[in-house]
């Protein structure tokens, strides 16, 4: 499935939020409604500004998936769920880490299948933290890469 690998921009915002939302509810079953709601604007107006972004596209012309990096780390790492299990989250991440050196990823740790996906790719644990960035108890997971699988 995995196809070219594009920049992303600006304009590319409102579906990139999009993939955000539609992944986060597919996967992220620890959060509430209240909780996704105080996520999304932050999403918009304060990640993605500063996160450097790249997608991939599906046959429809759609944006499938999102990376979002800062330095060395990936920051956001989304697929829509009609496109989960097909490749395009490890041709993201492969895509960073290859062309970037990005090396870090923090996830949340009651995201179980993210935390297992990671380390099918050659992720391993390097530290842990008991609240998210913005404060709130959700335990996040740091991971580190050397060898990509």
């Amino acid at each position: 499935m995995p196809c070219a690998i594009v920049p992303l921009s600006k304009s590319d915002f409102p579906h990139i939020l999009a993939v955000w939302e539609s992944s986060v509810r597919a996967s992220h079953h620890f959060l509430s409604e209240a909780d996704i709601q105080f996520y999304k604007p932050l999403v918009f107006t304060q990640y993605l500004p500063v996160l450097s972004l790249f997608g991939l596209h599906g046959a429809s012309g759609k944006l499938a998936g999102f990376i979002g990096v800062a330095d060395d780390k990936i920051e956001m790492l989304f697929i829509h769920p009609d496109y989960f299990g097909r490749g395009i989250g490890k041709a993201l991440c492969y895509f960073v880490f290859q062309e970037l050196g990005v090396s870090k990823v923090d996830v949340n740790e009651d995201n179980q299948a993210a935390c297992q996906f990671y380390e099918r790719i050659g992720f391993k644990h390097v530290g842990r933290s008991e609240v998210d960035p913005s404060g709130n108890s959700f335990p996040i997971l740091h991971l580190a890469i050397h060898d990509f699988r």
